[in-house]
């Protein structure tokens, strides 16, 4: 939040004044951002790990590795060739695996 540096401050008497009304004023302000959320309708969404998951289908569609592409020996993922950190007996090791 910018500051005005400019602006006169208030000393301790300017803030005794305040009056009680303008300072109920002010904490109601604080309250209305804050939301009501039903706790069991949030709940529901959530998927805890360790889920039967065996009725739930996946329609994902699987390219075959690229010509610039290689796998990991370590990790077994499919890496881009600016990914490459080495090769130790023609197996190729990625730069994550590699640190």
């Amino acid at each position: 939040m910018a500051t005005d540096y400019d602006a006169p401050r208030k000393t301790e008497e300017d803030l005794s004044e305040d009056s009680l009304q303008e300072l109920q004023a002010r904490r109601s302000d604080k309250n209305s951002g804050v939301v009501d959320e039903d706790e069991t309708e949030a709940a529901e969404g959530f998927e805890l790990p360790g889920a039967d998951l065996s009725g739930e289908e996946l329609s994902v569609r699987v390219l075959p590795r690229q010509a610039d592409e290689f796998t990991c020996s370590r990790c077994f993922l499919v890496h881009h060739r600016s990914q490459l950190a080495y090769e130790r007996e023609g197996m190729p090791v990625c730069s994550e695996c590699a640190a």
